[in-house]
This record gives C-alpha cells, sequence and structure tokens, in this order.
C-alpha cells in the first residue's frame, strides 16, 4: 500500500487509485492505468528491460496517461497526471535496475518505459557509453537492447581479473568500448625496460548483432574475431573458450607461431637471445601457455585500498626479474608491513605468492656512498638488523606464550591493557614508520649498487628516499624448497622502488603501472585480504 501511494500520490481520504482500478475492471469497467499482469521472465529476474514479446516499440508522442491532467489552479496529486515528457525524465533518473518493478505498476508506466530516451540516459550513466546512441537505430538496435542485453547482462565481467595459467597467470581488464565489451590482456613492457608503458591486447569482445542475444568473439590470433563463449562459473569468476581454434593456427605451422609469439612476447628473434637457460624459459612458457588456446578460467582481483598513512601510493607495478623477464606486482600495505604479491609469476616463483615483505618498523640507514660499494659492508647491515627481527619475534612469542598461561591459571578473567593493547601499538608503529626514518635521515641521499650486484637496468635512480629491511621469497624450479632470504627495500620517489636481494646479488626494479582501471576497487579491506589469500593458496 505504501508503494502504491507513493507511485499514485493518494491518500488515505481518495483511496488506492491502483486498487480502484483493479476493482472497477472486476466490475466491468475500462481503464488504462490497469495493473500489469503478465509479468515477463526478465523483469521478473531483476533485469531492466521491457517485454520482449512487444516486438513493436510505442512511441508516446502527444499522448497522455488516462488519469488525465491535473485541474486547472491544483498541483498534480498523481504521476499518472504528469505530462509523459517529464515522466521521461524522472524515470531516467532511477537505476536501470530499479525500472522492472516500475514497470510492473500499470501499462501507462509500462508504456512509458520503452521510450528510448530513457535507457540511452542509463547506458552513459551507469556504463559510460559515450557513443552516439541514436545510430543504433539504423541497425534495428535499441539502447534498451544494449542496456539490457549487453551492460546488464555482462555487468558482472566488468573489472580486473587474473587468468588460470599455471605459474604464469596475468592481468586482464574487461571494460565497456563504446558499444562493445571488450577483455584486454595487459603486458609488461618489453625488457628491461621498465619506465615503458604497458601493452595490451585483445582476447574476447561481446556485441549485439540487430535485436538477438549478444555475440561472444574470441580475438586470439591473427585471423580476426571468430566465434566464442562466455560462462560465468561464479561469484568473481568466469571461463572463456573459443569455438573455432583453427583461428589460432598459422600456415608456417608451429614454428612460425613460436617466432610471432617472440616478437610479441620479448620483441626480438631468438637469435638475439644467446642465454641457453632464458632460450629454455622462453620455450617453456610458449609450449605452456599456447595449449590453452584462449580458454581460461579468471578470478577476480582488486586494486589494493589506500591510507593516508601509506609510505607510497599502493597499487600494481612492473618489475625486473632476471631471465624471467618483467612481472606483474602488486604493492599493498598491511599495518606494520608491505606486501608485493606477483600477478604475473614463472616456473621459480608462480603468480599469486608474495615475492617481497617490507618491515615498515625496521627503516635502514645506508652508509655513504663510498662504503655503500662494498657489498661486505650492506649486507652486515642488513644481517645486523635480521638478527634483531628474529630476536624480537622470539620476545614476543615468548611474552604471548607468558600471558597464555597467567590467562589459565587465573580464576578470574586478566584485565584488559591500558593504551589499547599490542594491536593499537602496531599501527602507531606502522603508521609513523616512514615518519621516524626520514627523521633520521635526509630527505633524499644518493644511492648506488654495490660491486658485485646484478641488475637487468642500469638505468635506476641514484637517490633515494629511505629504505627498510625486508624479505625476498626464493624457490628453486617448481617452487621447490622456497625460502624467505633477507634484502634491502629502496623507496626512489613516489612512482620506483627496488629490492636488493642479498643471496641472489641481484636487483629489482619496479615502475608504476600508470592505467586508471576501472570496477577494480575492493568493496572492503576484508574483502581485499580474502582475495590475496585465495590467490596465494591456489598458486600452492
Amino acid at each position: 500500500m505504501a508503494v502504491c501511494a507513493r507511485l499514485c500520490g493518494v491518500g488515505p481520504a481518495r483511496g488506492c487509485r491502483r486498487r480502484g482500478a483493479a476493482r472497477e475492471q472486476r466490475r466491468g469497467g475500462d481503464g488504462d492505468s490497469e495493473p500489469d499482469t503478465d509479468t515477463e521472465p526478465e523483469e521478473a529476474s531483476g533485469v531492466a528491460v521491457a517485454a520482449e514479446d512487444d516486438e513493436e516499440t510505442e512511441r508516446i508522442e502527444g499522448s497522455r496517461p488516462s488519469a488525465g491532467p491535473a485541474e486547472a489552479g491544483r498541483a498534480p496529486l498523481s504521476l499518472l497526471e504528469l505530462p509523459p515528457e517529464l515522466l521521461v525524465q524522472i524515470f531516467g533518473s532511477l537505476p536501470g535496475t530499479d525500472l522492472p518493478s516500475l514497470a510492473r505498476v500499470c501499462t501507462t508506466f509500462r508504456r512509458i518505459l520503452r521510450t528510448d530516451t530513457i535507457w540511452r540516459r542509463r547506458c552513459r550513466e551507469e556504463y559510460g557509453v559515450c557513443e552516439n546512441l541514436r545510430k543504433l537505430e539504423i541497425t534495428g538496435v535499441s539502447c534498451r537492447d544494449v542496456y539490457a542485453k549487453l551492460l546488464h547482462r555482462y555487468r558482472h565481467i566488468l573489472g580486473l581479473w587474473q587468468p588460470d595459467i599455471g605459474p604464469y597467470g596475468g592481468l586482464l581488464n574487461v571494460v565497456v568500448d563504446g558499444l562493445f565489451i571488450i577483455g584486454w590482456m595487459y603486458l609488461p613492457p618489453h625488457d628491461p625496460h621498465v619506465d615503458d608503458p604497458m601493452r595490451f591486447k585483445p582476447l574476447f569482445r561481446i556485441h549485439l548483432m540487430e535485436r538477438k542475444c549478444a555475440t561472444v568473439e574470441c580475438m586470439y590470433g591473427h585471423k580476426g574475431p571468430h566465434n566464442g563463449h562466455i560462462q560465468i562459473v561464479k561469484k568473481d569468476e568466469f571461463s572463456t573458450k573459443c569455438n573455432q581454434t583453427d583461428h589460432h593456427r598459422m600456415s608456417g605451422g608451429r614454428q612460425e607461431e613460436f617466432r610471432t609469439w617472440l616478437r610479441e612476447e620479448w620483441g626480438r628473434t631468438l637469435e638475439d637471445i644467446f642465454h641457453e637457460h632464458m632460450q629454455e624459459l622462453i620455450l617453456m612458457k610458449f609450449i605452456y601457455t599456447s595449449q590453452y588456446d584462449n580458454c581460461l578460467t579468471y578470478r577476480r582481483i582488486y586494486l589494493p585500498p589506500s591510507s593516508p598513512d601509506d609510505l607510497i601510493k599502493p597499487g600494481l607495478f612492473k618489475g625486473t626479474y632476471g631471465s624471467h623477464g618483467l612481472e606483474i606486482v602488486m604493492l599493498s600495505f598491511h599495518g606494520r608491513k608491505a606486501k608485493g604479491t606477483k600477478i604475473t609469476g614463472d616456473p621459480n616463483i608462480p603468480a599469486g605468492q608474495q615475492t617481497v615483505e617490507i618491515d615498515l618498523a625496521h627503516p635502514l640507514r645506508l652508509p655513504d656512498i663510498e662504503n655503500l660499494r662494498d657489498f661486505s659492508e650492506l649486507s652486515r647491515i642488513v644481517l645486523e638488523v635480521q638478527e634483531q627481527v628474529r630476536r624480537e619475534e622470539q620476545e614476543e612469542e615468548q611474552r604471548q606464550e607468558g600471558e597464555d598461561r597467567t590467562q589459565q591459571a587465573a580464576s578470574q578473567p586478566a584485565a584488559q591493557p591500558q593504551g589499547g593493547g599490542e594491536g593499537a601499538e602496531g599501527e602507531e608503529t606502522a603508521a609513523g614508520a616512514e615518519g621516524a626514518a626520514q627523521d633520521k635521515a635526509p630527505a633524499s641521499q644518493p644511492f648506488v649498487l654495490p660491486m658485485g650486484v646484478i641488475s637487468r637496468n642500469e638505468d635506476y635512480p641514484r637517490t633515494c628516499r629511505v629504505c627498510f629491511y625486508g624479505t625476498g621469497l626464493i624457490a628453486g624450479h617448481g617452487f621447490t624448497s622456497p625460502e624467505r632470504t633477507p634484502g634491502v627495500f629502496v623507496l626512489f620517489d613516489d612512482d620506483r622502488f627496488g629490492f636488493i636481494w642479498l643471496e641472489l646479488k641481484s636487483f629489482s626494479l619496479y615502475s608504476r603501472i600508470k592505467v586508471s582501471f576501472q570496477n577494480a576497487e575492493a568493496p572492503s579491506r576484508e574483502a581485499f585480504d580474502e582475495m590475496l589469500r585465495n590467490i596465494q593458496s591456489l598458486a600452492t
């Protein structure tokens, strides 16, 4: 009754016009504003689209609802008394998912909701479609079709995704691009040019053909779009399938396919790669990834949430990983820790694993530039901090065990400690870590890699802001015997950082991916943390 009153605009003295119309219909009366009883399946499921069985789009120019105009000098008491063009403006401002319920109120509302102006506005405001949608009339496709059969139907696959390609992973961005939904695979620049922009190529696209259902096309290969299929498996997971994998084959056979892939992936030919181990890694990746033929399962990933206390803005970075080339890493902050999680990976450390961890509670003061060139001096400083961290962890474990024994022996519950406890202290330490480090060190200081440390990119910054103790994950082929080893996190500026792997005597340089990804924000910190745990468990 409350809904009816809001829509019909009547008070208790006049009664509900919707119910009155129903009673009049039972008496044999005739009215245009009778309730809409034959609800369509799409409306019943919550999809904002008018009836499919009514192929002829009705126009409302010059017509008015049967309730008639308001009497002179009296404000309209019902939406039905408003001019149709004003109702079009009102309905067009509502979310598209609310319009099916509105269409079920009466035939007048249902007829007005067939106006394409309403759906053109919803396409633009909800999905950013800026194309001239009026041109759709030439193809016989309405804005209502675009909203219901394309944008609304496939809204759940918009955003960032990680494909399940074994240890290699990947980064897929699904966006609305004009009158298409396109899945773009983002690729790092060619090794070792870490500051170059990302590369991307389409893997699939979805669009409408006339007034039929949306068409899915596979874009993999070099023979143009061909038939594909998309299945939404469950929440935050979908899969793609190519129905014409012969379009992926090349006339020159696997050798031509490999050379083409090598030029696209690495920007070079096999003859340019003299390192035998690197040749083996490249050939292994081609064989492994090409077997999928674009038949993949994707799992949603979120961009990390940010906080004013973060050392720098979290996000996605490109990083150098020796013979494996450039890989994509997600930097996120968690209290006193910062974590670098692999979005793309390799046979040693697969995608989803935590490649580096930074201890923000233990900043490092680097020696002067001359002593910094001495690897043994830097190693001494880092190992001293490593020993300090071990002692603190042991003391914390002993303290926690003592508290547990005390609580078990006490007959009364222990009083809560004042000052917010360990959790509050940890957050305070994390929030002030950068400030404490900068108080002890100049705003910027000279930086040079120690002698003997290998870097794929010699064009690294020669000044840094601050350094922290950290650990890096190393493992054998197939992720065998993984272990965390000590290292140095070096912050150069807001968009670049590095990590010195002491045990490997190597240096990784990371540069921010400067792409504005849409539909990629985590709904909550808890959702982001759960996503990290899920992709790491899958990698393990």
